[in-house]
């Protein structure tokens, strides 16, 4: 490993990290000295780098501090393409314009023309099954759970049942065969999910969640903690 792409790994490494990490830690996860890591913090700081510490405390990157595109290795970008292209044919196109944008920029901060044709002759995207079209906007019930207001939506069931519903949306998850909106339905008093080619419209309500959405998720993922270890065990 070259030194230059040493100092971007350590960079990526203080990144992960809200509080601080000795540089022993640093030194052992990056397979060199100590004292080369107080001396690669050094470079760093010296060339701008906010980070903060001194030996024996360790050292944080305070969370200003931005790494340009450019630093991300081929691989990465390939995983960043790939996915980018996964979501706009898993969410019907509705973030094609997003996803495309993030991918031109992505292209416009290779290092060089040999490595930007490598990266074209290079990643296929993996096809996706077709997934259902959607009957609403993705875009305006992600802005409805980021306000946190419920919602009424106009649900079909498994059985062709149509049925008005008040939930309080607060993730929309995707999958290869289908996603769906994991809201709190205040008809069942409890957690559901709601697949999106199943719901026929949705209509923002200007009352708010009893209950933060932060509050909310926290809960349904020790729920779904709990219904895998019965599965596990």
């Amino acid at each position: 490993m070259s030194r230059s792409q040493r100092l971007l790994e350590l960079l990526q490494l203080l990144r992960r990290y809200k509080y601080p990490i000795s540089a022993e830690k640093l030194a052992s996860q990056l397979n060199v000295s100590v004292r080369t890591i107080y001396r690669d913090i050094a470079t760093l700081q010296a060339q701008g780098a906010d980070i903060e510490g001194e030996t024996g405390l360790g050292y944080i990157l305070k969370p200003s501090f931005d790494l340009p595109p450019m630093m991300f290795s081929l691989e990465e970008l390939e995983a960043l393409r790939l996915g980018a292209e996964w979501v706009v044919k898993q969410a019907n196109g509705e973030f094609s314009e997003a996803a495309i944008n993030a991918l031109s920029k992505i292209s416009a901060v290779l290092p060089t023309e040999h490595e930007a044709k490598h990266i074209e002759s290079v990643i296929r995207v993996a096809s996706a099954l077709n997934a259902p079209k959607f009957m609403i906007s993705l875009n305006e019930l992600k802005s409805t759970i980021q306000k946190e207001h419920k919602v009424e939506i106009v649900y079909e069931d498994a059985k062709g049942s149509i049925s008005k519903r008040i939930v309080w949306p607060i993730l929309i998850g995707m999958f290869e065969q289908r996603s769906i909106l994991v809201a709190w339905c205040e008809a069942r008093d409890d957690f559901r999910n709601f697949r999106l080619d199943r719901i026929h419209s949705t209509s923002q309500l200007d009352s708010k969640y009893k209950r933060s959405r932060h509050a909310l998720l926290t809960e349904w993922e020790a729920l779904e903690g709990i219904k895998h270890k019965r599965i596990l065990y």
